[in-house]
C-alpha cells in the first residue's frame, strides 16, 4: 500500500476555522481604527477652516468671513479642493451662519457620510475657533455641544 501526500479534509477544514476566527477578531479592531482616522482627520479639517477663516477675514476686511468653502479655496487661505468642495475623509463640511457686514460669525460643520461607519462624532467650530462635538447630526454649532480636549 502506497502512502499518499496531502492534507485531509479535516486538517483543511481546522486551518479555515482558525483563519476565521482570527478574521473575526481583527475586522472590528481594523474599523474602529479607521473611524478614529476618520474623526482625527475631520477635527483637523474643521481646524483648518478655523484658520482659513481667520486669513481669508484679514486679506478682505471689508467682506468679513468667507460665505462658502468655495470662497476659501483661494491661495490666501491654502485649504485643499477636496476640503473645498465639501467632503473629505468620509465626512461632510459646510460653512454656515456666516451674516453681518462685514461677516462677522460663521459655523464650520462636519458630519460623518455614513453614521457609525466613517465616524461616530460630528464637529463645529465658529468664531471663537473653539472645536466642539456632539454625537448627533449637526445641523447649527450652537456653542452648547463639549469642547475637545
Amino acid at each position: 500500500m502506497r502512502k499518499q501526500k496531502g492534507f485531509s479534509l479535516i486538517e483543511l477544514l481546522i486551518v479555515v476555522a482558525i483563519i476565521l476566527i482570527i478574521a473575526a477578531i481583527a475586522i472590528p479592531n481594523l474599523l474602529r481604527a479607521r473611524i478614529a482616522a476618520n474623526e482625527s482627520s475631520a477635527v483637523a479639517s474643521v481646524r483648518t477652516l478655523n484658520t482659513a477663516q481667520i486669513s481669508y477675514n484679514s486679506a478682505y476686511p471689508t467682506v468679513g468671513f468667507a460665505a462658502s468653502l468655495a470662497n476659501l479655496a483661494g491661495t490666501c487661505t491654502g485649504i485643499d479642493t477636496q476640503l473645498a468642495a465639501g467632503t473629505k475623509s468620509g465626512y461632510s463640511f459646510q460653512m454656515t451662519g456666516v451674516s453681518g457686514t462685514p461677516a462677522s460669525a460663521y459655523q464650520a460643520i462636519g458630519n460623518p457620510l455614513t453614521q457609525n461607519t466613517t465616524g461616530v462624532r460630528s464637529f463645529c467650530s465658529v468664531a471663537d475657533a473653539v472645536v466642539r462635538y456632539d454625537v448627533t447630526a449637526l445641523t447649527a454649532c450652537a456653542g452648547t455641544e463639549t469642547p475637545l480636549q
